[in-house]
């Protein structure tokens, strides 16, 4: 079963130059093909969206609006959106979006800080961006649907081992404030007697508490036991603050009971107190050779982030070799990781229908090697042409789509590699398609009767012209409504290839000749691999006569399947 479609991102911005426009907004595969170059000449049309034109807000929105009511539809119940644009259509873009999703669903504006001091425009530098946030659904099952993000502030603590168990260190239990010293707090200048050797610990109130209140002179207000010195402990007392005496965060009591908890870190006169945090060792993770906690505590967004658009650019020329200037402003990772993780789902799907340099997809890869995540994402990119002389077609990139397909390659191998927990199971695969036309023609009556014959001859293969077995296979799974994603292997079955699909539910047989012992082979197969449901295709013009396909269609009836999951093309 598929997972749950959560967010999308990143539409182009209307900057009136980076995305080919249409007077067909139609989302069919015609005009698909004009935008794309399949078309002949009549039919390929490709303009800027100018300024100067009257239409210049129009057409983007008429570009963007179909797509958010797909987008919209696509979305699970509890799904949401991010919409990154800049000041140009943003106002425009809220409304679009209030009437699609509906004002209620609207958890508000990001701000991205791009931390750019770059002087790019005439009056005010424009050092941010906005990231429009849409839920699906307000109200599910009685139940309020993301009434606000979270987000997961994530430190990663080094971790120690000692006497079986592991751990990491907290701050000092003590404080820096005006408040933490100790003639503001006078009952907390206990001192902490610690002995090296058997690492025992001792509270002792061995100062005059009156006298704490007023003076700062250690050698006034303190009395070392020295009956403990002798015994080889060594007094620990809370650090000055600001010139005074300083004081413990926690009470004597306290301390007493969670002696267990407390670490001394230092050397002899430089001695510091600590609290510490055991761990389970399954919690524990290696990064770059050190013992390490992922630490996780969440909170709701916050409005204005601070990701910058230089980053972006960094780390795709450092995936891309340093191939710098190929893809002009990638999206910063670290802050589409970000929104990958604010909603708590490590198993949803993510969608980006304007994939560009697929930033998405690496944040997807990263964030799955990170947390144990097993998230999706798919890509949607047209394929636009890189310009004869840029940089992108000089480093050996045709369009778009494949800076897109080999950053992801790249970055998913570079993941893989440094992934030293999970690197032999992290998946990081992907899978290519274009869309296109049925791969089975129509039969077309001629317009002249003398090619009546041609034509009937020509029938006799219903896949068409430059078409792969494999281009059809694919087809197929997706009109028999399998998950593209899902394992297919190759099964010889009476010296005839099988394609196996999702662990037997699908087999599809596209050979030229489909004998009934290719169905007994079958047969067996469905046995050993005994799926929970099972279907069968196999291509039309493989059988011999109708007798043969009844004859096929019979032995697998014989072994459970159903009539209507027996399918040909």
């Amino acid at each position: 079963m598929a997972q749950p479609l959560r967010r999308i991102f990143n539409p182009p911005y209307n900057t009136g130059n980076d995305f080919v426009y249409h007077d067909d907004f139609r989302d069919n595969l015609a005009n698909y093909q004009r935008l794309t170059g399949q078309a002949d000449e009549a039919g390929k049309v490709y303009t800027t969206n100018s300024e100067t034109s009257g239409r210049y807000h129009t057409d983007w929105l008429n570009m963007i609006y179909p797509r958010l009511r797909l987008a919209r539809n696509l979305l699970s119940k509890d799904g949401v959106i991010f919409i990154s644009i800049d000041d140009n259509e943003q106002a425009n873009l809220t409304q679009v979006c209030d009437d699609v999703f509906g004002s209620e669903n609207r958890i508000g504006p990001i701000i991205q800080n791009k931390q750019n001091a770059k002087n790019d425009t005439v009056n005010i530098q424009k050092n941010h961006e906005f990231i429009l946030v849409y839920r699906k659904n307000k109200l599910m099952n009685g139940k309020t649907v993301l009434p606000t993000l979270e987000r997961q502030d994530i430190k990663y603590k080094d971790v120690l081992f000692e006497d079986g168990r592991y751990f990491y260190l907290n701050d000092t239990i003590t404080t820096r404030g005006e408040g933490g010293t100790l003639n503001a707090r006078p009952k907390l200048g206990y001192t902490v007697y610690y002995h090296p050797e058997t690492k025992d610990l001792k509270p002792v109130i061995d100062y005059d508490i009156e006298l704490a209140r007023t003076s700062n002179d250690e050698d006034v207000v303190y009395q070392t036991d020295q009956g403990l010195v002798s015994k080889g402990y060594v007094p620990i007392r809370a650090p000055r603050v600001r010139g005074k005496l300083g004081c413990w965060t926690w009470e004597k009591p306290n301390f007493e009971n969670n002696k267990d908890r407390i670490y001394i870190t230092g050397k002899p006169g430089a001695y510091a107190v600590h609290s510490r945090t055991f761990v389970d060792e399954a919690d524990v993770i290696n990064v770059d050779g050190k013992r390490q906690y992922k630490q996780v505590k969440f909170a709701n967004s916050k409005s204005i982030l601070d990701y910058s658009t230089n980053d972006g650019s960094t780390v795709l020329a450092s995936v891309l070799d340093d191939k710098a200037g190929v893809f002009s402003n990638p999206k910063n990772l670290d802050m589409i990781q970000y929104f990958v993780e604010l909603v708590n789902d490590k198993s949803c799907i993510v969608l980006d229908f304007f994939s560009g340099s697929s930033t998405t997809a690496h944040a997807v890869m990263k964030l799955n090697a990170a947390d144990g995540g097993n998230r999706r994402f798919i890509m949607v990119q047209l394929p636009e042409q890189c310009a004869e002389g840029t940089e992108a077609k000089l480093a050996g990139y045709n369009n778009i789509c494949e800076i897109g397909e080999d950053r992801i390659r790249r970055a998913g191998q570079s993941i893989k590699d440094s992934c030293t927990e999970r690197g032999d199971t992290l998946d990081v695969g992907f899978r290519v398609f274009k869309l296109d036309t049925s791969n089975l023609k129509k039969w077309q009556p001629p317009t002249d009767a003398d090619d009546l014959e041609q034509t009937l001859m020509d029938a006799v293969s219903n896949i068409l012209p430059g078409r792969t077995e494999e281009d059809l296979l694919y087809e197929i799974v997706l009109k028999m409504g399998f998950d593209l994603a899902w394992p297919i292997e190759t099964r010889t079955v009476a010296d005839t290839q099988v394609f196996v699909v999702a662990d037997g539910a699908l087999f599809i047989c596209l050979a030229d000749r489909i004998t009934p012992a290719v169905a007994e082979g079958m047969a067996q197969l469905h046995r050993e691999l005994a799926p929970e449901v099972w279907k069968v295709v196999c291509r039309d013009t493989g059988f011999r006569d109708d007798a043969a396909k009844v004859n096929v269609r019979e032995i697998l009836k014989a072994e459970g399947l159903d009539d209507a999951a027996f399918v040909t093309v």
